[in-house]
């Protein structure tokens, strides 16, 4: 067995040989690294800005008919609120309200799916599109590695190329 003494020497000793080892290895090439905010990189996109504006106005009519079934249910429980209602009355009004709150929330989980659907479709295709051209961009300048500022706690802003990404981007694949 070892003293302590000697456990502590010789651990000391690997230490060394190990991190004169990786200094030797990172002193030798130097990594260039760039940050992206991917996220807004695709967000600031032209065709993802068309997309949502394209978004709003398929799925317009569907919320416009949401609207007024909400202004409708919102009328009964006024009208069911109403002082000195007889109870006859309140429950109709109840009954004819059951099946539009059912349309209502029939409606709504439908149009949510329908735009998650859709949004995630565009996001996706963009998203390989954006990372097609980030690499691109490391290629062409160099980098070694290219990280989501989402993980990032620090960095230069001059290690940025979230704009550039996005300028590539739209430069490759222009908004119809």
């Amino acid at each position: 067995m070892f003293s302590n003494g000697r456990s502590a020497l010789l651990l000391t000793v690997a230490a060394l040989v190990c991190t004169t080892g990786l200094h030797a290895q990172v002193g030798a090439a130097p990594t260039k690294v760039a940050i992206i905010n991917a996220q807004k990189a695709v967000a600031d996109t032209q065709e993802l800005k068309r997309a949502q504006a394209a978004l709003e106005t398929k799925y317009r009519p569907r919320t416009q008919a949401m609207q007024s079934l909400q202004t409708e249910l919102a009328n009964l429980q006024r009208q069911i609120n109403t002082p000195n209602l007889p109870p006859e009355r309140a429950e109709q009004l109840r009954a004819t309200g059951i099946p539009k709150q059912k349309e209502y929330q029939r409606l709504s989980e439908d149009l949510q799916s329908d735009v998650n659907n859709e949004r995630q479709d565009i996001l996706g295709r963009a998203g390989r599109q954006m990372a097609d051209v980030v690499k691109r961009i490391a290629e062409a300048r160099g980098f070694d590695v290219v990280i989501d500022i989402t993980n990032t706690i620090y960095f230069k802003p001059a290690l940025d190329i979230t704009a550039e990404a996005t300028a590539g981007y739209d430069k490759a694949y222009p908004a119809k």
